[in-house]
């Protein structure tokens, strides 16, 4: 169980601010093919979560899997206003990355990318799906090789 409010630090891999209730993927997801950018629900039949919705969410995921062109899906769907409000991964990846960073200097909507260490990533297991989350990249705190950012757990 959580507490009330916790506050935990994670690595910054693109800089934004993004808040939401949790979407703990189950399984890796590839965006091509496996997100309708238009309606922001998963489409990969074989997907746990197939038919949910990434919309207004903080999605967490272990990893991504699949294409290159992954990132693109991710841009039109942050477009679209129907991407993740902010992407917390264990181990963050640089296709999910550059759909972040392109959805940002293209349409100038900045969806935070972190990565989680073990605290943060059991934290957000545990958490259930009223559990909202809020990333922040205004952190002062962290090593010169990282930037920091805190995730707000409530």
């Amino acid at each position: 169980m959580l507490p009330d409010a916790a506050i935990l630090s994670a690595w910054l891999a693109v800089e934004g601010e993004g808040f939401g209730p949790i979407l703990k993927l189950e399984a890796p997801l590839s965006f091509w093919g496996g997100l309708d950018s238009g309606t922001g629900l998963i489409i990969e039949r074989t997907h746990p979560q197939f038919g949910a919705s990434l919309s207004g969410k903080v999605l967490v995921m272990e990893r991504a899997k699949g294409s290159s062109s992954s990132s693109s899906v991710l841009a039109e769907a942050i477009r679209n206003s129907k991407g993740p409000a902010a992407i917390v991964m264990r181990h963050p990846d640089l296709i999910v990355a550059l759909g972040c960073i392109v959805a940002s200097e293209l349409y100038g909507i900045h969806v935070p990318l972190v990565g989680a260490d073990d605290a943060l990533y059991i934290a957000l297991g545990r958490a259930d799906g009223d559990t909202t989350v809020h990333v922040s990249s205004g952190a002062t705190h962290g090593s010169a090789q990282r930037a920091a950012c805190d995730v707000r757990i409530a």
